[in-house]
């Protein structure tokens, strides 16, 4: 009599054991402990770099203002005055004093000249004259932070001089277009950068956690850089004077306008001067 087999029962598929965990190494923990000190740096360099990029912006939004209607208004004071003393050395030709004198006051008046772009430069309208801050959006200093993020020189391990020439150009049109208060330009770097394939990364967990560490200390580095400039920004006289002229504006004073007027009084007082010194020299 021959026997009989029994079969056990297929077990269900939710009493089936579950695969094990897969165990982390230390290199995998190392690993994401680095990648969440990165990502903290790398948001920390974005603010950062926005925030010098604003406050460049900001000063050359300044010293476009102040030379329209102050710088001027000096270029002018300093070609009545160098007037001055031209005529003053005409008619005292044997004192060397004068003779100095008036070539110092040209070679003043020759680089206020340059300083403003116009060496004939005439008086603003008064429509001109005053100072108001640039206005920007949040979402086009969201642009610039991402685009900050996605391609500045300082965030890649691609020390190729195609890499970074490539990098360094479009953050040249960045800024240029976040000067301009362009964000739909921003936007459309940031659309063909993403679609480049040299945005693509490789992979792998070995090398992985060497690029982060190597980019914790880039980071960290360019951090150092940029406080170092907007130190020094800050320390330059155009920023003393913006915070000036800003502070005067929240009292309710137009600091600008108040020292072309001025300029305007003493301009004046120079023509009647020079017309004395031009009537004196004529026979």
């Amino acid at each position: 009599m021959g026997g009989k087999f029994f079969h056990a029962p297929f077990p269900k598929s939710d009493t089936l054991p579950l695969p094990p965990e897969k165990l982390l190494t230390p290199e995998d923990e190392e690993l994401a402990r680095k990648m969440a000190s990165l990502a903290e740096l790398e948001a920390q360099l974005a603010d950062q770099e926005l925030e010098l990029a604003t406050l460049l912006a900001d000063l050359i939004h300044f010293e476009k203002c102040y030379l329209q209607s102050v710088g001027r208004r000096y270029a002018i004071l300093d070609e009545l005055k160098a007037k001055i003393a031209e005529a003053r050395a005409r008619q005292n030709p044997d004192k060397p004093d004068a003779h100095d004198q008036a070539q110092q006051a040209r070679s003043k008046a020759q680089e206020s000249a340059r300083a403003v772009g116009d060496k004939n430069a005439e008086p603003p309208p008064p429509d001109d004259t005053g100072y108001s801050k640039p206005k920007r959006s949040e979402s086009l200093k969201k642009a610039y932070h991402e685009a900050v993020w996605a391609m500045h020189p300082d965030r890649t391990l691609d020390w190729s001089r195609e890499e970074q020439e490539r990098r360094h150009r479009l953050m040249g049109e960045v800024n240029e277009a976040y000067k301009r208060g362009d964000e739909e330009r921003i936007r459309a770097i940031l659309r063909d950068w993403h679609a480049a394939p040299e945005s693509v990364q490789g992979d792998g967990p070995g090398a992985e956690l060497v690029r982060v560490i190597r980019k914790i200390a880039q980071v960290e580095k360019r951090l150092k850089k940029i406080a170092a400039e907007m130190d020094q920004h800050r320390q330059g006289e155009l920023f003393k004077l913006k915070q000036s002229v800003e502070e005067a504006q929240a009292n309710g004073r137009d600091l600008l306008k108040d020292l072309g007027e001025e300029l305007d009084r003493q301009s004046a007082q120079a023509r009647d001067e020079l017309k004395q010194a031009t009537n004196k020299g004529t026979p």
